[in-house]
């Protein structure tokens, strides 16, 4: 969404939500990032609170989940979904929302494969693997 400027892309989700609070009208991704924020209530305080958000690292090994990666990977599964890439995840998507009936439940469901791809693809300084990313989905089912 913003490159490699975690300040500046989490500027952009405070400020997004600043505006829906304050009923600005909203640019298509700023509807998208607000529309997943109302989705987290747990989330509505801290990005209504103060710049130190911005430098904040939210440490996994602390138990802490970080709310601006949380919310970025809701915004990259729907790009995926919406584009179908890659290739078959529409149609696994549809399947597990089938199974379950909650579209948010499924997005959580996927999130721990796209998390577990980009770990590895981070931890072995490669590209990430679309088809162990789609085998972990299929596996779901």
């Amino acid at each position: 969404m913003f490159g490699n400027d975690r300040r500046q892309m989490r500027r952009f989700f405070m400020d997004s939500w600043k505006k829906a609070q304050e009923g600005v009208p909203l640019e298509p991704l700023e509807q998208l990032i607000v529309a997943v924020v109302k989705q987290h209530p747990e989330y509505h305080r801290l990005l209504e609170a103060s710049e130190e958000q911005l430098e904040r690292d939210f440490l996994p090994d602390q138990g802490q989940t970080n709310p601006f990666l949380h919310l970025s990977m809701h915004i990259g599964l729907s790009e995926q979904i919406s584009t179908d890439r890659p290739a078959g995840i529409s149609a696994l998507y549809r399947q597990l929302l089938e199974k379950t009936g909650d579209a948010h439940d499924v997005e959580h469901q996927l999130m721990e494969c796209l998390g577990m791809m980009l770990w590895e693809a981070q931890r072995n300084n490669s590209m990430p693997d679309e088809a162990r990313y789609i085998e972990c989905i299929r596996a779901l089912i």
